[in-house]
């Protein structure tokens, strides 16, 4: 039985990375409009809010969130965001539980799943203001 389950899992690790890279638009369909939370090794990483126009609000679940833009470049959705001016790019792929986020599309690199689609609000507090 544990051989069969390993089995299983190498056929869809196999079959996730044979998918082709989202297009823009197939990306901004299937997020827009939605908050998902993404995992890493087994744990949440974290979370996104995918507004109108190409827009997103992340969080590292800390309630720090930070406003940021996507757009496309070549098989790469990039997210640029408003405290980092280097871009942050990814291919995702889709699988029968969600989105997979390959950074660069490079297999060495961190790769995130979708974790759930909870449709409501993050929570992101206000700026640290002092006395």
């Amino acid at each position: 039985m544990l051989r069969f389950l390993a089995i299983l899992l190498l056929l869809s690790a196999h079959s996730a990375s044979a998918q082709s890279a989202l297009s823009a638009a197939d990306f901004d369909d299937y997020t827009r409009g939605k908050t998902l939370f993404y995992g890493f090794q087994g744990q949440v990483y974290g979370v996104e809010r995918y507004l109108p126009n190409r827009r997103v609000i992340w969080s590292f679940l800390d309630g720090d969130c930070k406003e940021g833009i996507w757009y496309e470049q070549g098989d790469q959705i990039c997210f640029l965001y408003e405290d980092r001016l280097d871009p942050q790019c990814w291919v995702f792929t889709r699988s029968g539980n969600g989105l997979i986020a390959q950074f660069e599309g490079d297999p060495e690199q961190t790769e995130l799943y979708e974790a759930e689609d909870i449709d409501e609000e993050m929570v992101c507090y206000g700026p640290d203001v002092g006395a």
